[in-house]
């Protein structure tokens, strides 16, 4: 007897006044055509169309994955937009082993949505789910489908590139936010007046002011610079250190809350900045973290452009022939998080750490991985180019996985800092949770906006307390801003965060032998860090926590 072919089934569940429960499942079944069911030939053959009113889909077990997102809807009459709520509910087939349905029900949403054939409208939707099953997903059971039409909300946010053509007002905060960018450099009235597109008269007012608050000081020759703090010494060359103050691990950022945030996790602290007219200027805060002796130091403003990387590399590779014996050295501040929507431990968040260690389901031990190429291939993937990165002493890792099972010390670092940048400009405590929206774009300008995914079954819910996750961090401006080639690089490398492209400072550390080095990005946005303002000052601070866990948990010098 001839074996029945699986056909894809769609079956109404149950209607209400503002919602749609479908079923889509997987059948064999013999298929014949009636008033309640249609069955699809030509392209569409081994899809089924079921009419009946009410149907129980026969499961009773809790679904395998879950997640819910939300598209907005524009009337083309009235131009008013709906907000509708979208779950799908996952059912894979018995051979499937569970640690792979959440990867399972990730992949076919992300394809549900790519950009390139999102479906604009409810039969579109429909379809694509069927094809997806009946073509692809083949392990994939019984799909739930609920729509929900919902009070609308904002929009999502969309995320715009930075416009040159809109001139932004000017505020001491933009200028500020210059300022802190380019420290330890200091600028000229020209220099703001260029980057802003402002007059000369609005840039020294602003600048006036922000000397009044005691947050920038005019140096010699019509210069500006941010004052950093009381105790700092402008000096023309470091002073030689004796010995027993020689630093043993060296922190390095790119930003100035990132600075900030470290410095507060040190105590007797001295800070020198080496200040030159000509060339970079270099700022070096000294002090001590338990037993250990640390710098920490803060990059120019770091990026693409060849001075930015030129720079970059240049800072890291002074301070290391400055401070000879260090041993350690952690990159310490904000990075991207990379979104896993259906599982809950996997998923990264505003505000969560992401600590580089390697993949444990590849051969190669790398922790950090820079995409310089990315390129479409003819099979529906992509090929790259990259530059990887390991430590030859793994140390800093180890304590990192060791420590993320006893989670409450990290806690108790952020409200150490908390209170020591108390009074300190910044908002530093966590921005409120309906600030962390999960957006995704589908094509055309527009968004859909992803809901986090919730601990199932057995998972913990660490909600309230700081969530550190190891695994590879990744760079490259390529991958890292783009969709659909940041959902693959990242999933190519493992990465759970990306950063403002560091490459040029490892560069540097391997180039000087350093064995032992470590990424720590506490997670500002779902890019590479640099746009998430709002949570920049509270993931800096989260990252600089961890790494004070791990410093604290590192054997004392022996010297």
């Amino acid at each position: 007897m001839a074996e029945i072919e699986e056909k894809v089934i769609m079956t109404p569940k149950c209607k209400t006044a503002n919602s749609t429960t479908l079923i889509v499942e997987r059948k064999a079944v013999e298929a014949e055509a009636s008033d309640k069911i249609h069955v699809a030939g030509g392209d569409h053959t081994g899809i089924i169309i079921n009419k009946e009113k009410v149907y129980e889909n026969g499961v009773t077990e809790p679904c395998h994955a879950q997640l819910e997102f939300s598209v907005y809807l524009v009337s083309s009459a009235t131009g008013t937009h709906t907000r509708e709520a979208r779950a799908l509910r996952f059912w894979f087939k018995p051979q499937m082993p569970p640690n792979e349905r959440p990867y399972e029900a990730q992949a076919f949403f992300r394809e549900l949505v790519s950009p390139r054939d999102f479906p604009k409208d409810y039969v579109g939707f429909i379809k694509k789910i069927m094809k997806l099953m009946q073509h692809k997903y083949h392990e994939l059971k019984v799909l739930e489908v609920e729509l929900r039409q919902e009070e609308c909300g904002l929009p999502p946010p969309a995320y715009v590139e930075d416009s040159f053509a809109i001139t932004p007002v000017i505020s001491e905060q933009r200028v500020l936010d210059i300022i802190e960018n380019a420290y330890p450099n200091p600028l000229t009235v020209d220099d703001f007046v260029a980057a802003g597109k402002w007059s000369k008269a609005e840039v020294k007012e602003a600048l006036e002011a922000l000397e009044e608050k005691g947050l920038t000081r005019t140096m010699s020759e019509g210069l500006y610079m941010r004052q950093h703090s009381v105790d700092t010494q402008v000096v023309k060359q470091m002073p030689t250190l004796c010995s027993s103050r020689q630093p043993s691990i060296a922190v390095i950022t790119a930003l100035y809350c990132e600075k900030q945030a470290v410095d507060a996790m040190m105590d007797n602290q001295e800070t020198y900045v080496r200040y030159t007219t000509v060339g970079e200027s270099n700022v070096y805060t000294l002090g001590t973290i338990g037993a250990h002796r640390v710098v920490t130091t803060k990059l120019p403003s770091v990026g693409r452009t060849r001075e930015a990387m030129t720079a970059a590399g240049n800072t890291t590779t002074r301070l290391l022939g400055i401070f000879q014996k260090v041993e350690y050295v952690f990159l310490v501040g904000v990075g991207g998080g990379v979104p896993h929507y259906t599982d809950y431990t996997r998923h990264v968040r505003l505000g969560d750490v992401v600590v580089s260690t390697p993949a444990t389901d590849l051969p190669e031990k790398y922790v950090y991985v820079f995409c310089e190429k990315a390129d479409r291939n003819g099979k529906g993937g992509w090929d790259y180019e990259v530059k990887p990165y390991k430590p030859s002493n793994f140390l800093l890792q180890d304590i990192a996985i060791r420590l993320t099972k006893s989670p409450t010390l990290w806690n108790t670092y952020v409200n150490e800092g908390l209170d020591r940048l108390r009074g300190v400009p910044g908002r530093w405590e966590p921005p409120a949770g309906a600030t962390d929206r999960l957006c995704v774009e589908v094509g055309e300008g527009a968004y859909i906006e992803v809901a986090h995914p919730a601990p199932q079954g057995d998972q913990i819910d660490e909600s309230g307390s700081l969530r550190v996750h190891c695994a590879p961090v990744a760079g490259g401006r390529l991958v890292a801003c783009a969709g659909e080639a940041r959902a693959a690089f990242a999933a190519h490398a493992r990465a759970k965060a990306y950063d403002c492209e560091l490459d040029a400072v490892l560069d540097s550390v391997v180039g000087n032998r350093k064995d032992c080095f470590v990424s720590i990005r506490g997670i500002s946005d779902y890019r590479d860090g640099t746009r998430g303002k709002e949570w920049q000052p509270h993931a800096a601070l989260a990252a600089a926590a961890v790494m004070k866990g791990i410093i604290a948990a590192m054997d004392p010098p022996t010297d």
